[in-house]
C-alpha cells in the first residue's frame, strides 16, 4: 500500500466528489482517507437475523424481512398522497409506505421479484406496515459485501439534507476498504501484540466498521480503544521522561535553618501521614537535579498551605526566591495572611502584590524582588506582568490551577535563568482516570486525610415538606453561638426566576428569625461590591448569624463559626459545587452539618448526586461519580476537554484500559527510550506522524 494512500483527500474517493467532500469537511472534519477511516460508527443494527412476516412485533426496533411486492398503489390522504406496496411472504403480507418520492420509487420497483426490506415496524389494525424501508434485491443482496451487522454512523441534520444518509457513508466506506484492499500497516509492537492478544490493525478496523459478529466486534474495539489511549499516554511520559533529561533544576540540596526553625518552634499542628508524604515526594524532587513539575491535590481544608509554605522555606535555605499565585484577590489575600499568621516572628520577608496594590507599594515591591531582599511574594496574575523580575525565583506554586492558562504557566518559567520548580495545586479532586490523561506529564501528590481534630461534617437529604423542622434546628444551633450559610441556585439563563426565589427565602426566613434576636446578611451578584464586602465583613466579624447568599460565596472564605451549610434546590447544582460549598462549614472544632434540600420530583441523576453527598465527603469518590454522570469534557471546562478528542475510547468507561495503556507506554518507555530497537519500529513510524500532525489519532494508521 503506498505509504501516502491515507492522506489522500476524500474528494477522489469513488462516489464522494467535490460537493460532498465539502459537506464532509464542514459537518464532521473529514478532509483525508484517514479522518474518513477513522469515523466509527455509535451502534450496530444485527442484520443477521431474517423475520418472517408472522413473527414481527411492533417493537420499536429495525428488522429485515424476505418477500416479494405483490401490488402497489397510490392512496390519497388529508395532506397529499402516500405509495403502499403489498409486500409477501409464504407466512402472510404486509404494507411499505412511502410519504415522499413517490415517482422515482414507483419506476423503480420491480413487482414479484424477491427483496430484502429493512425497517421499523409498526402496527395500524391488524396489518404491520414500515415506511420508507431500505429495499435490496435479494441477489444483489446476497453478493454485497456481507455486512452481519449494520454500522450506524454519527450523523447531522445537514448531513441527511445533503444526501449524505446512513447508507452513503457506508458504501464510501465500503470503497474505500476495496481500494485499499483492507490492508492498513501495524502501528503496535509484535510484543504488545502478542501480550494482550490482540487482532490485527487491519483485521480491527474491518470489524469496527463490518463485523462479522459480537465477538469480533469487541476484539476490534478493545484493540482500538488500547492503541487510542496507549499513544496518549506515550505521549504524555515521554514529555515527562525528556523533560527530566533535557530541564535542568536548580538544586535545592539542603535542609537548612528556616526549615527546622519552623518545623520545631512554628508549626501549629503535628503534620498529618499524607502531609509527610508528600513532603517527602517534594523533596526527592527539589534534590534530583531535574526540574520539579508536581501537581498537589487534597481536598478543602486538607492543610496544602502548609506543605507550600515548607517548600518555600525549602527555596529560601538554598538561597532562592519563591512565590505563591491564586486565581482572584479574595483568595492571594487569604494565603498572604494565612503565610504572615504560620510565619510568626520568623524573620522572612513576604509581601502581596495585586491588582489592587498601589503604585508607590509596587516601586518597592519590585526593587526588593530584584536585589533579593524580598524572600515570598503572593499574588495574583500581576505576579506574570514583564516588570515583575526576580533576582532567583527557585519555586513557584499555583493555586487552583484551571483557572490559569498553559501560556500563563510558561511566564512563570521565563523569570530565571534556569526554569524555578513549579508546584501546582488544586482543591478540585480530579479523578485518577482523568489526572493521568490531563496531567499525565506532572507527577502527582495527594493530600488523602483531613488535620486531626476535624470532624467530618454529617450530611442530610431533607424535602421542602421538612422545613419547619430544618428551621427549629438552625435555632438550636444559633443558641450555641454558630452561625449558617443559606445557598440558593444562581442558573444564568433563569436570573429573574433564581433572583425571585433569593427574594422569596430570604423574606420567609426573616419571618422566621425576626429582628433584634437574629441578624441576617445577604449577598447576591445583582449588589454593588462594596455592598457585598460589607455583608460579607459583618459574617465574617460574627455581627450577624445567617448569611442568605447565592453561589457568590467565594472558595476560600474561611468563617471557623459557620457549622451549618443549608443548600436550597440542591437538586440544580453538579457534584463538585455541592461539595465546594460543603467545604464552607467544617472549618472549626466543633461538629458541622450540611442540609440539602429539594423538591418532591427528582431525576434519576440528581438522586444520584445527592445519595453520593449524603454517604461519602470523599472529594476524589464524589468526582469519580461526578466524572461518569457528567463525562470529562464538562468537568474540566472547555480549555481543558480539547485535550481529549478521542475517537473511540473513553476515559470513563474504559479505565480499566487506560490503566493498561499506561503501563505498557512506561514498560516500553524503561526497555527502549527512543524507540530504536528493529521490532518497535511500528511505533516509532507511528509516533513520529502523530507527532508531526499534533493530532491524537490522525497519525495512528
Amino acid at each position: 500500500m503506498n505509504p501516502n494512500f491515507l492522506q489522500t483527500p476524500v474528494a477522489y474517493l469513488k462516489g464522494v466528489g467535490p460537493n460532498r467532500a465539502e459537506t464532509l469537511k464542514s459537518e464532521l472534519g473529514i478532509e483525508t482517507y484517514r479522518d474518513l477511516l477513522h469515523l466509527f460508527p455509535n451502534r450496530y443494527l444485527d442484520r443477521t437475523a431474517y423475520y418472517k412476516i408472522n413473527q414481527l412485533h411492533a417493537s420499536g426496533a429495525d428488522v429485515q424481512v424476505i418477500g416479494k411486492i405483490v401490488h402497489i398503489k397510490t392512496v390519497e390522504q388529508r395532506r397529499g398522497k402516500r405509495l403502499v406496496a403489498t409486500f409477501m411472504d409464504d407466512t402472510g403480507e404486509m404494507e411499505l409506505v412511502w410519504f415522499r418520492g413517490h415517482k422515482w420509487i414507483r419506476e423503480n420497483l420491480k413487482i414479484n421479484e424477491p427483496y430484502v426490506v429493512f425497517g421499523k415496524v409498526s402496527k395500524y389494525g391488524k396489518t404491520f406496515s414500515m415506511p420508507h424501508p431500505e429495499m435490496e434485491l435479494l441477489a444483489k443482496h446476497e453478493q454485497g459485501l456481507k455486512i452481519a451487522m449494520q454500522p450506524i454512523y454519527p450523523s447531522t441534520e445537514k448531513l441527511s439534507a445533503k444526501g449524505i444518509t446512513n447508507r452513503v457513508l457506508g458504501k464510501m466506506m465500503q470503497q474505500l476498504f476495496l481500494d485499499s484492499q483492507g490492508n492498513f500497516p501495524e502501528s503496535l509492537s509484535p510484543k504488545i501484540i502478542e501480550e494482550l492478544r490482540l487482532i490485527s490493525k487491519s483485521k480491527a478496523l474491518f470489524n469496527i466498521h463490518f463485523p462479522k459478529d459480537q465477538e469480533l466486534l469487541a476484539k476490534a474495539r478493545f484493540r482500538l480503544k488500547f492503541e487510542e489511549l496507549f499513544y496518549v499516554q506515550l505521549q504524555l511520559i515521554s514529555k515527562k521522561m525528556l523533560r527530566k533529561q533535557k530541564i535542568k533544576g536548580l538544586p535545592f540540596d539542603q535542609v537548612g535553618e528556616k526549615f527546622n526553625t519552623f518545623f520545631k518552634k512554628h508549626l501549629p499542628f503535628e503534620l498529618t501521614k499524607a502531609q509527610k508524604k508528600v513532603i517527602k515526594e517534594i523533596r526527592a524532587d527539589l534534590g534530583s537535579n531535574a526540574q520539579m513539575n508536581r501537581l498537589l491535590q487534597g481536598d478543602v481544608g486538607s492543610g496544602k498551605t502548609i506543605v507550600a509554605l515548607m517548600c518555600m522555606l525549602l527555596a529560601i535555605d538554598n538561597g532562592f526566591q519563591a512565590c505563591l499565585m491564586a486565581p482572584t484577590e479574595i483568595l492571594a489575600n487569604q494565603h498572604y495572611n494565612g503565610l504572615k499568621e504560620l510565619l510568626g516572628s520568623m524573620e522572612l520577608k513576604i509581601a502581596l502584590l495585586t491588582g489592587s496594590t498601589k503604585k508607590s507599594e509596587r516601586t518597592l515591591l519590585h526593587n526588593q524582588l530584584e536585589n533579593g531582599n524580598l524572600n515570598i511574594l503572593v499574588g495574583t496574575h500581576a505576579v506574570l506582568e514583564d516588570k515583575v523580575q526576580f533576582k532567583n525565583l527557585g519555586l513557584a506554586i499555583v493555586d487552583e490551577q484551571h483557572r490559569f492558562g498553559v501560556a500563563q504557566r510558561s511566564k512563570l518559567w521565563h523569570k530565571n535563568q534556569i526554569p524555578p520548580h513549579i508546584l501546582v495545586m488544586t482543591a478540585t479532586p480530579i479523578p485518577r482516570t482523568l489526572a493521568m490523561s490531563l496531567y499525565g506529564d506532572l507527577d502527582i501528590s495527594v493530600i488523602d486525610e483531613l488535620p486531626p481534630g476535624r470532624k467530618p461534617i454529617k450530611t442530610v437529604h431533607r424535602f421542602d415538606s421538612n422545613r419547619l423542622k430544618v428551621f427549629r434546628f438552625i435555632k438550636d444551633e444559633i443558641k450555641k453561638g454558630r452561625q449558617i450559610y443559606i445557598v440558593y441556585p444562581l442558573i444564568q439563563e433563569s436570573e429573574a426566576l433564581d433572583f425571585k426565589d433569593l427574594m422569596d427565602g430570604y423574606e420567609s426566613i426573616v419571618r422566621d428569625f425576626p429582628m433584634p434576636d437574629y441578624q441576617i446578611s445577604i449577598v447576591h451578584g445583582k449588589m454593588k461590591p462594596a455592598d457585598k464586602d460589607y455583608e460579607m465583613e459583618r459574617f465574617v466579624n460574627g455581627e450577624t448569624q445567617i448569611m442568605v447568599a447565592t453561589t457568590v460565596i467565594e472558595v476560600g472564605v474561611n468563617v471557623p463559626n459557620a457549622s451549618v451549610m443549608i443548600i436550597e434546590s440542591a437538586e440544580r447544582f453538579g457534584l463538585s459545587q455541592l461539595h465546594q460549598l460543603r467545604g464552607r462549614v467544617g472549618r472549626g472544632a466543633e461538629q458541622s452539618f450540611c442540609i440539602l434540600m429539594t423538591g418532591s420530583k427528582l431525576s434519576e441523576d440528581a438522586k444520584t448526586r445527592l445519595q453520593t453527598m449524603v454517604r461519602t465527603n470523599d472529594g476524589f469518590e464524589i468526582a469519580e461519580v461526578d466524572l461518569k454522570l457528567r463525562g470529562p469534557g464538562d468537568l474540566m471546562g472547555t480549555q481543558q476537554s480539547g485535550l481529549l478528542h478521542l475517537k473511540i475510547a473513553d476515559i470513563v468507561k474504559d479505565n480499566q484500559i487506560l490503566k493498561t495503556a499506561r503501563y505498557h507506554a512506561i514498560q516500553l518507555l524503561k526497555e527502549d527510550p527512543n524507540l530504536e530497537k528493529p521490532e518497535n519500529s511500528p511505533i516509532r513510524i507511528a509516533y513520529t506522524k502523530m507527532m508531526q500532525s499534533a493530532v491524537i489519532w490522525g497519525y495512528i494508521s
